[in-house]
């Protein structure tokens, strides 16, 4: 496990929070009734924090506006487009809706809609497998093939498990092939550190990510302080970035 990965699966809200109410349980059998109270008490707080979707809205929110989404017709055209594996609260429109198959975007979606716009002639997907099965970069170029992109505008590469290998293997294709102006296709949200690690390998990236999910929804009866347990469960995704960012700028990847 990386070391990104770890320190996400420690402060993840739901695991730290269990983590603390069982080392609370087991300080109140040693009597220490002060610190189990206490412990109890911030790993209640840091699960009702992450809850709420007022602060999803501000710690995610923020992510996503680093790079605002723009349209592909007010993209600039480039050399190639290079789409990153994964999705986030499962490609939902809005973060905060429940899950509805026939509203969901996913990057394949975005990236397909640049090509449809010529925004570049060549798209680059990039992912390994990470079960062992078929790579992501496959079921991505399968999806391209089925929204209208010849087999010959696509490029996989199969090697990437993560955001860093991503850059650096695709920064050796794009090498090879004589290409550097891209136009970088992942979720909002995680745009930041993506952008962060191509530029880092010397790529000339223009940010072409997903449209926005953390936006307040239409729904009247919406409330931003009431705690809900599909956005503590999407929290992942947030807190997954903020450490993604932190380990990878003391490694100097970003």
């Amino acid at each position: 496990m990386s070391l990104s990965n770890l320190l996400t699966a420690l402060i993840i809200p739901l695991n730290l929070g269990i983590a603390l109410w069982v080392l609370g349980m087991l300080l109140l059998i040693l009597r220490r009734r002060r610190l189990a109270a206490l412990l109890a008490a911030c790993g209640l707080g840091w699960v009702l924090f992450w809850s709420m979707p007022a602060t999803t809205l501000w710690a995610g929110g923020h992510l996503e506006q680093l790079h605002p989404y723009r349209p592909p017709d007010a993209l600039p055209t480039a050399q190639a487009i290079v789409v990153l594996g994964g999705n986030t609260a499962n490609n939902r429109t809005n973060w905060f809706d429940a899950y509805d198959k026939a509203n969901t975007i996913s990057r394949v979606d975005t990236a397909a809609r640049l090509y449809q716009a010529q925004r570049a002639p060549v798209v680059i997907v990039s992912g390994a497998a990470l079960d062992g099965g078929v790579s992501e970069s496959q079921i991505m170029a399968n999806a391209l093939h089925q929204q209208g992109v010849p087999e010959v505008a696509v490029i996989q590469e199969t090697r990437s498990l993560t955001t860093y290998q991503n850059a650096l293997y695709t920064a050796r294709i794009l090498k090879e092939q004589g290409l550097n102006d891209v136009l970088l296709v992942t979720s909002a949200l995680h745009m930041p550190r993506s952008m962060g690690v191509f530029r880092k390998q010397q790529v000339n990236v223009t940010a072409a990510g997903s449209p926005p999910q953390i936006v307040v929804p239409e729904d009247p009866a919406f409330s931003f302080w009431l705690p809900d347990s599909r956005v503590l469960a999407a929290s992942r995704s947030i807190v997954k970035e903020y450490v993604g960012m932190l380990v990878y700028w003391l490694r100097g990847w970003v």
